[in-house]
């Protein structure tokens, strides 16, 4: 087994269960991904149970939109399936194809530095909020909370190699959270 506390690094959560689908025991999961479609082929998927990460094989997906409906083996009647709804699936990090660019994973930025055009280094990415309405940018400097939407205008360029993310941001933003 793998532990999702000590193993983070190396997984990243494709979704999460949010329903059943049939009295066979299907699931219905929300994939978290700009391409749902790229996972149309997978074979497998970890579960989060108590913080363990324990894979489950898949012997049937569909994928519509962001919903896929899957059934995979041991899971056969509906009652056992429930007991899975409400909890995350990850895959391990390989299976995610390199972005270049601005393009970025959430995950990949955490940790990298934020310095913005106006303000230079603003602090640390801690978090990506993943919101309906917006994803937002949390940044940490001096305890104090800065949090910029993430948007195209918004992200200048990203520096890999020396965990960078340069921002452009409005003026009269940062001296919001900085004041």
């Amino acid at each position: 087994m793998y532990n999702l506390k000590t193993d983070k690094d190396k997984y990243f959560q494709l979704g999460k269960i949010i329903k059943t689908y049939s009295y066979r025991g299907e699931m219905v999961i929300h994939l978290e991904t700009d391409n749902p479609r790229n996972y149309t082929s997978m074979e497998m998927f970890f579960m989060n149970i108590e913080d363990s990460l324990v894979p489950w094989f898949i012997s049937h997906i569909d994928i519509r939109g962001d919903l896929a409906t899957v059934k995979v083996h041991d899971i056969d009647e509906l009652e056992k399936a429930r007991e899975f709804v409400g909890r995350s699936i990850y895959l391990p990090i390989e299976k995610l194809g390199a972005l270049k660019g601005e393009e970025f994973y959430f995950h990949e930025v955490i940790g990298f530095k934020a310095v913005d055009k106006n303000h230079g280094d603003i602090g640390q990415v801690v978090e990506i909020l993943d919101r309906m309405e917006q994803e937002i940018i949390r940044i940490i400097k001096d305890n104090k909370e800065i949090l910029v939407p993430l948007t195209k205008e918004m992200i200048s360029k990203i520096d890999r190699k020396n965990q960078i993310l340069y921002l452009n941001t409005p003026n009269g933003l940062i001296e919001l959270y900085l004041e």
